[in-house]
């Protein structure tokens, strides 16, 4: 039996790059995994992968995953994917909020006053996407009395890593997970952050590739970069934690954790904390349940 055989998560963002790996991590140990994106035709984004593409490979690692086209922009469609776990399984165990609106220039160096106001996207896809996914999500497990709500988020949110907006947006996800914590313990749900350093995604990759300078930066250093699984390990064992509600509120480095758990990166390699290097994270696990 596998740890998280009968668990049924939602992975938002999940056609390519971290979504991706940590759904494909989820359904090795056996959860049914709705894979969430909006590429549902190879080719249709510049990057490869569709929603597709990942359910399959969930199959193959020996869970079940379940394609959904989803733009997190649209209130709707968010709705929709919710109404459906809710009639297909009748019950969900984890929500892993990572859909982003990355923009192309992200990485691209320039201030706040010389990039688009698009870059504003990130709000709407990162951080209102967060919040409109969780209170679905705690709909269900709320009248159930479990359930895991993750939000992906990184050292940005204490140290500026690129720009303006996206430090705004993980600060925000980190506060909103830790809020929604002290909401939902009463009801025995948990709500966590976790901060990834660089994943070697495919857009990664290729930003990597394109200008090489950027192996010399700690931020986009690959000697202490992760495959896009690792964190779907980590969430994995914090799913199966049952003392899960006693991590609930905090924000967490997800190599910290890998290292509580026991837990490597695919290769067996471990992977580092930059704690020192960029920074701790400012909320801590709120007080444990305790029974009326």
């Amino acid at each position: 039996m596998k740890s998280l055989d009968g668990k049924v998560a939602i992975v938002t963002g999940a056609s390519r790059g971290i979504g991706k790996g940590m759904a494909l991590a989820l359904a090795e140990q056996g959860a049914t995994v709705y894979v969430t994106g909006r590429t549902v035709k190879a080719g249709d984004h510049e990057l490869p992968g569709t929603v597709g593409e990942t359910a399959a490979l969930c199959d193959a690692r020996g869970g079940r995953g379940i394609a959904v086209q989803v733009d997190h922009g649209d209130d709707a469609q968010v709705a929709a994917l919710f109404d459906q776990v809710r009639r297909e399984q009748g019950r969900l165990d984890l929500l892993v909020n990572n859909a982003f609106a990355i923009p192309e220039d992200l990485t691209v160096p320039g201030s706040f006053w010389e990039k688009p106001l698009s870059n504003w996207d990130m709000v709407d896809v990162g951080v209102r996407s967060n919040f409109v996914a969780a209170r679905h999500a705690a709909q269900m497990m709320v009248p159930q009395g479990s359930g895991l709500i993750v939000a992906i988020s990184g050292y940005v949110g204490v140290t500026y890593t690129y720009g303006v907006v996206f430090g705004t947006c993980k600060s925000a996800v980190d506060r909103m997970a830790r809020d929604m914590a002290i909401e939902l313990q009463p009801h025995g749900v948990a709500s966590l952050s976790l901060w990834q350093g660089l994943t070697m995604t495919e857009r990664a990759q290729r930003n990597i590739a394109a200008n090489p300078a950027m192996k010399a930066l700690t931020v986009t250093n690959p000697l202490v970069g992760c495959s896009p699984e690792f964190p779907g390990r980590v969430i994995a064992a914090l799913l199966a934690d049952p003392a899960i509600m006693a991590r609930s509120g905090g924000t967490f480095i997800t190599a910290e954790l890998a290292q509580d758990y026991g837990i490597t990166d695919v290769d067996g390699k471990t992977i580092p904390s930059l704690r020192a290097e960029r920074g701790a994270p400012i909320w801590q696990p709120i007080a444990p349940r305790t029974e009326a």
